[in-house]
């Protein structure tokens, strides 16, 4: 995870922006459930109003509501309205203020509300218990006759009233405040008494639970509103409609930072998959011979495309999905904590139940996902392979063993693959089982706090849209996790080939090339491969000078290839060491150490593009004239100048186009328009008949005289005339000296040279050939 995400240190300011719009967005989306709760609350069950304090008030009902209320509460309650055209209006507060009042003058308020619509029958059982009379006295008496009795007018409506089941029902009610401030007036009842009373109600209502309070509360604001003649209708739909309103508002924000963020993040997960492949090409470009082979170059491939995909899209998702996950589980637990529902156990079973199903399928996978990044790089080794030599195992009629040989790598991919996909596939099913548990227990326990006035229906939608936004938090954790085992390990693997140095790099302090001679010097170099027990070269001592050419010449294995890779530094001598003009090499810089070479692989490697851009290859600025030159030289002109389009014919990737001679002659001639000090033939001219070769070897001694010139060959006839031979076997010279002393002095050479040449080619007699056999 922190290789993946250092990749994104870069680009830190859009990070930044990322998260702020995030941020943006999941307040957006936490408040939208908040919103649903009040629509259904306030808007629809209590009809759009909000406070227990109603908006506008009648003067008898604001002198009346202080009959119950302590003289503190009287001052709060008198303090809360203007009078305006004979009615009393909510004076502009602030909603901190209507709260707090709200929380003073809920109890009395609710008093004042039962009391202003009393039961009958509850009604006759207080005035009996207030007179110390028997119920049966009251219970023929009509409430317009109690009132006569009491010398206080009463009379009896009907209202619509809720029964313990929440069934509507129509009852007979009394209004009784009037009855008690008359009861205090005349001193029946003191005002200690009355309070006392109150205690004992407010027991009751405490035992309701704050949801009902709270309900009951407001449906006193909106009689004494429509008492005062306020449209409770229209305040109801002004409210719907703003919190619509809101709402939308709310969705269309959220849908321009969803797709900002989605902009953001894809331009930074692009810009990590540049970056990365960026890095990759130029460590591997930097790579020498012993890397190349540390990594093969199947493997290098699939870190290149297929595992910095991997960074890329996880990268992406990171900013968009991971980054927005903890923003939004921890805002909606907040949001949780706030709706007071006493349920936060349930969330936090569930997350424990998750976190723990998530560890238990990610464990089992992760090994797994390792293997199949090794597995795409066997399928992309095998493919390679196969398309490369189609020609040969179409030769051989291997086509069927091949096919089998790739049958075995996809299906071990294959098989891997479907191992970590079904083990994924139980991630979705058990997370969605778990939402649905989830809801279903908070349904369960919400109906049951909701039956006791302890929460309302709006605040369980709420919690429950919560609590799914918490899971869903950690859902969309858990379906990254599918993908970030698989791009931890590519981090990996791309992380592996960044950090890695080559072996061969420039001194701390290095030294110009001041004389330009071409002066080459093996000064008793050893070899050994990196890893290896054995050294491939021993003891290698020769100087090959400008305008002379130094053939090495031996049999297969000897070490020719491996010897002259040394020169441009392919691999560093483990002892001894090599001079370009008296300085060793490994002092100079490696760019000016290969500006003084021309070097001809043993392999023709020609590049996509045309003849001419391959022969510039090493000159960019080499002029037309030059590389013509050239390529006469190579022996080139004569199947270039066949072509339709001459030096601006296509060359196929690989050179696949053109014939193993043609591009043999086009790497020579690439080597030589770059007109260096030092050419080096590795076995170049093996492609080439004998007539183009001599062809060749004699244009290249009349025009690169003064450059010197290291050939390794197989045919004697390469390197006849060459004034220095050097013969290899087992990585030791064996022979130093031209094709005549080499003749008479060491036998390797002649054992070549009769194996390749009859005795009157070597100016032998027949005797000379018959006694050595």
């Amino acid at each position: 995870m922190s290789k993946i995400a250092k990749n994104m240190l870069p680009y830190w300011k859009s990070v930044i922006i990322i998260l702020a719009l995030l941020v943006v967005q999941a307040m957006c989306d936490l408040a939208l459930p908040s919103y649903t709760s009040d629509i259904i609350d306030v808007g629809i069950q209590n009809s759009g109003v909000e406070h227990v304090v109603p908006e506008k008030i009648t003067e008898e009902e604001l002198q009346t509501a202080q009959f119950i209320m302590t003289d503190d509460e009287a001052d709060v309650w008198k303090n809360l309205y203007k009078e305006k055209d004979g009615y009393y209006e909510l004076k502009d507060l602030s909603e901190d203020k209507l709260n707090q009042a709200d929380e003073e003058l809920t109890v009395p308020l609710i008093m004042n509300y039962q009391m202003s619509a009393m039961e009958v029958d509850t009604f006759k059982k207080s005035i009996a218990a207030q007179m110390g009379m028997d119920e049966a006295q009251l219970a023929d008496m009509s409430v317009e006759q109690i009132g006569q009795m009491m010398h206080v007018e009463l009379e009896s409506f009907m209202q619509e009233k809720e029964d313990d089941d929440g069934n509507t029902k129509t009852v007979e009610c009394v209004d009784v405040r009037s009855v008690f401030s008359a009861m205090l007036q005349s001193g029946t009842m003191t005002k200690d008494q009355l309070l006392s009373m109150r205690d004992d109600m407010e027991d009751t209502i405490d035992a309701m639970g704050s949801s009902l309070v709270k309900s009951m509360g407001v449906a006193y604001a909106v009689s004494a509103d429509k008492a005062a003649g306020v449209d409770i209708d229209q305040v109801q739909k002004d409210y719907l409609w703003m919190s619509g309103l809101k709402m939308v508002g709310m969705a269309l924000l959220m849908g321009v930072v969803t797709v900002l963020v989605g902009f953001f993040a894809s331009r930074v997960g692009a810009g990590i998959g540049r970056d990365l492949r960026d890095k990759v090409f130029k460590r591997v470009v930097s790579f020498s011979n012993a890397e190349m082979d540390r990594f093969s170059t199947a493997s290098l491939i699939t870190r290149s495309t297929n595992d910095i995909q991997q960074i890329q899209m996880v990268s992406t998702m990171l900013l968009r999905i991971v980054a927005y996950a903890p923003i939004l589980g921890i805002g909606g637990v907040l949001k949780v904590i706030k709706t007071g529902a006493g349920m936060g156990w349930v969330i936090a079973l569930a997350i424990i139940v998750i976190l723990g199903y998530v560890m238990v399928l990610v464990s089992a996978a992760m090994p797994k996902f390792k293997l199949m990044q090794k597995l795409v790089d066997n399928i992309n080794l095998v493919s390679r392979e196969i398309l490369t030599g189609l020609s040969v195992i179409r030769a051989f009629g291997r086509e069927k063993k091949e096919e089998e040989r790739f049958d075995d790598a996809n299906r071990s991919l294959t098989k891997t693959t479907l191992f970590t996909n079904r083990i994924m596939t139980f991630m979705m099913p058990g997370m969605m089982l778990i939402m649905n548990v989830l809801t279903i227990s908070i349904v369960w326990v919400g109906a049951h706090r909701i039956d006791s006035g302890d929460m309302q229906v709006g605040a369980m939608t709420a919690f429950i849209t919560y609590a799914m936004m918490i899971v869903m938090s950690f859902l969309m954790l858990t379906m990254l996790s599918i993908m970030l085992p698989r791009a931890a390990v590519a981090a990996e693997r791309i992380d592996e080939v960044i950090v890695t140095e080559s072996s061969i790099h420039d001194a701390d302090q290095t030294e110009a090339v001041t004389e330009r001679n071409g002066v080459i010097r093996f000064d008793h170099v050893n070899f050994r491969y990196p890893g290896a027990e054995e050294d491939v070269l021993h003891d290698i001592d020769f100087i090959a000078e400008p305008g002379k050419t130094t053939a090495i010449i031996g049999s297969t294995g000897c070490g020719k290839s491996t010897l002259v890779n040394l020169i441009p530094r392919l691999y560093d001598v483990t002892g001894g060491k090599i001079t370009l003009d008296g300085k060793d090499i490994r002092n100079i810089k490696m760019s000016d150490l290969r500006e003084e070479i021309g070097f001809v692989p043993q392999k023709g490697v020609l590049f996509s593009g045309t003849i001419a851009s391959n022969l510039r290859f090493g000159k960019a600025e080499a002029t037309d004239e030059e590389i013509a030159k050239a390529a006469k030289i190579a022996q080139a002109t004569e199947f270039i100048e066949t072509k339709d389009d001459r030096y601006d014919s296509a060359i196929a990737q690989g050179g696949s186009n053109v014939s193993g001679g043609q591009k043999q002659r086009l790497a020579i001639a690439r080597a030589i328009a770059k007109d260096p000090k030092i050419f080096v033939f590795d076995d170049s001219f093996s492609a080439l008949d004998l007539k183009t070769d001599a062809a060749l070897r004699k244009a290249l001694g009349e025009n690169v005289k003064d450059s010197t010139v290291i050939i390794v060959a197989q045919r004697i006839s390469t390197i006849l005339h060459a004034e220095q031979i050097l013969v290899l076997d087992d990585g030791e010279v064996v022979g130093k000296g031209t094709h005549e002393e080499l003749l008479k002095t060491c036998e390797v050479y002649q054992q070549i040279a009769k194996s390749q040449l009859s005795a009157r080619e070597l100016g032998l007699e027949e005797s000379e050939v018959s006694g050595n056999e």
